[in-house]
């Protein structure tokens, strides 16, 4: 009866114990990686959000304190004042997106700006994980003295 008192695992129990806490630690950690990634993707998400907002509202800005340009181009926008683009992500006007209203269509080319403009702003982060757009129709402003206006 000594003998199995002390009579220990065999070998092939503890290679199927090691076997079921190995692929018990690796789905685990990968549970763990997947949910820092969707966090760290849903922050830029938002922040790219965020960000989208604040652009066109400095663009929507400029425009209305006078800073609206006949036949715009989408440089013309890129940079408007106030705004200041956040650590790891890129603004600006979506290349060729920029349109002029002829009084029936929106026109690529500029023949005669009516005073309405649409462009196409984005943000998007440095690693390519978070995209917004927004579609900005800027309306020349309207002074007292002006024809349509008056």
């Amino acid at each position: 009866m000594a003998g199995r008192r002390e009579q220990g695992e065999s070998l092939l129990e503890l290679v199927v114990a090691v076997a079921i806490i190995a692929v018990t630690a690796v789905a685990l950690v990968g549970g763990l990686a997947s949910a820092i990634l969707m966090s760290d993707v849903h922050r830029k998400q938002a922040t790219a959000g965020a960000t989208m907002r604040s652009y066109a509202e400095a663009i929507q800005a400029t425009v209305a304190s006078g800073g609206y340009v006949d036949c715009a181009t989408t440089a013309t926008y890129g940079s408007p004042a106030g705004f200041t683009t956040p650590a790891g992500f890129t603004t600006g006007v979506v290349a060729g997106s920029m349109r002029y209203w002829s009084g029936t269509v929106w026109l690529t080319g500029c023949g005669a700006d009516t005073g309405l403009q649409r462009l196409t702003v984005q943000v998007e982060s440095n690693d390519g994980r978070a995209r917004q757009q927004l579609v900005v129709v800027l309306r020349r402003p309207c002074g007292l003295s002006d024809a349509p206006c008056a």
